[in-house]
């Protein structure tokens, strides 16, 4: 990933070593970095790092994270690798949760071929249904939750991978409640 500040066109690569439901280890311009995060409900938290507590906001739009920490904001982006991927035809590799929820509905499952647009996998939080969907042709590559499974802000839902180049005839199928 790379990581800019709010009006900064300077670059920084930064990359997730580790994360668990409470720490992440993190690597920002070669420095390592180790945090604490508490998550909230409305897809922030308190971030806790050097002895310091920082309430944190997040947001996911398209192929970017936006984070605001206090006064500060910042934008994390896929690096070149991932830019990559997105010409050889697929543009996210994961479907992750927007925001802490249960999975209500898993409406595919490994290996089926998904057309752009189409609904992948159903959350609901605080009451609300969000369904979650292809942004472009692909192959389901591994499904990661079941129905019922309680998910984080950020958790990776169903990975993806690049459609073959020549349909070999498999299609996804609705899947029977």
């Amino acid at each position: 990933m790379k990581l800019t500040r709010e009006g900064d066109s300077h670059e920084i690569d930064a990359e997730v070593i580790s994360r668990d439901s409470s720490t992440i280890r993190v690597r920002i311009g070669g420095r390592e970095v180790i945090a604490e995060f508490s998550p909230n409900a409305d897809g922030g938290g308190i971030l806790a790092l050097g002895g310091q507590r920082y309430q944190i906001f997040g947001a996911r739009r398209k192929e970017s994270i936006f984070v605001s920490v206090g006064p500060a904001s910042f934008e994390f982006r896929p690096a070149e690798a991932a830019a990559r991927r997105r010409a050889r035809g697929l543009a996210a590799a994961e479907i992750t949760a927007p925001m802490p929820g249960k999975v209500l509905k898993v409406l595919v499952r490994d290996g089926d071929l998904v057309e752009a647009g189409q609904a992948l996998v159903v959350i609901e939080a605080m009451k609300m249904e969000t369904t979650l969907a292809a942004e472009s042709a692909a192959l389901v590559k591994h499904v990661r939750v079941e129905e019922g499974q309680t998910v984080d802000h950020g958790a990776v839902l169903i990975e993806l991978s690049p459609p073959p180049p020549a349909s070999s005839g498999r299609e996804s199928a609705p899947r029977d409640s």
